[in-house]
C-alpha cells in the first residue's frame, strides 16, 4: 500500500522510507496564503498534549480534503506534528535567530517534554497515537547557543533544535522515543499503519 505524507518535513521523509513505506508528499501553503485550517497557533491557555493532538488531526482531515480537491487517488493519509512543553509551556519553531537562542538558553541544563503527535486519515476513519519523551539538556555557553543558532539548524525545528544534528551533542539524557524526538516516532507510525491494514517488516 501507499499512503499521502502530509509534511515537508524531510526528516520524516527520512523516516517513512527507513520503514520501507512508499508514499506521495502532501504540501501545505504557507506565508500569506496559508492553509488557515492547519493554523499552529495554540489556543489562549491550551494544554500542549490537546494542542498537539488537535493540530495533528487538523492537519490529517484538511489533508484529506486535498486529496478530494486535487482528485488524487484515495490512499490513506498520514500527518505529525512535534511541539516542546518546558514549564507547561507550548514551545513551537523559533521566529528568528534571537528567538531560537532565547529558547536554547531556556533549555539549557533543564529537562522538557517533546511531544509528537501522528494520525491516519482513510476514508473517513481516523486513528491517533501521542509519543511523549523527556530530554535533559547539559549547560551550554552563550559561545555554542551563538554557534549553533548561526548554523541555521535551529530554524526549522520545533524547540530551536535538531536531536538528529549538530544538537544531539546538548542532550545529557533521553527517555522515550529518539525518532519521536526527531519528528516521526516510528513505533507508533507503525501501529497505527498496521491499524490499517499495511503489512511492515
Amino acid at each position: 500500500m501507499r499512503l499521502y505524507l502530509a509534511s515537508r518535513s524531510p526528516r520524516r521523509r527520512e523516516l517513512l522510507a527507513q520503514m520501507g513505506i512508499e508514499f506521495d508528499t502532501l504540501v501545505f501553503r504557507d506565508g500569506e496564503r496559508a492553509d488557515f485550517e492547519v493554523d499552529e497557533t495554540p489556543h489562549p491557555g491550551e494544554d500542549p498534549v490537546a494542542y498537539v493532538e488537535r493540530v495533528t488531526r487538523a492537519k490529517a482531515e484538511h489533508s484529506l480534503e486535498i486529496v478530494r480537491g486535487r482528485h488524487l487517488a484515495m490512499r490513506p493519509v498520514l500527518a505529525a506534528d512535534t511541539t516542546l512543553e518546558f514549564d507547561g509551556q507550548i514551545i513551537g519553531k523559533p521566529a528568528d535567530a534571537a528567538d531560537a537562542a532565547a529558547i536554547l538558553r531556556r533549555l539549557s541544563g533543564r529537562t522538557h517534554r517533546v511531544l509528537t503527535g501522528v494520525a491516519v486519515d482513510h476514508l473517513g476513519r481516523t486513528e491517533y497515537l501521542l509519543s511523549a519523551s523527556e530530554v535533559r539538556f547539559r549547560r551550554l555557553d552563550d559561545d555554542e547557543i551563538n554557534h549553533y543558532v548561526l548554523s541555521g539548524e535551529p530554524m526549522d525545528k520545533a524547540g530551536a533544535y535538531g536531536i538528529q544534528g549538530r544538537a544531539g551533542m546538548f542532550v545529557e539524557h533521553l527517555s522515550g522515543s529518539f525518532t519521536g524526538v526527531m519528528g516521526l516516532p516510528v513505533c507508533e507510525t507503525g501501529e497505527l499503519l498496521k491499524r490499517f491494514g499495511f503489512r511492515l517488516l
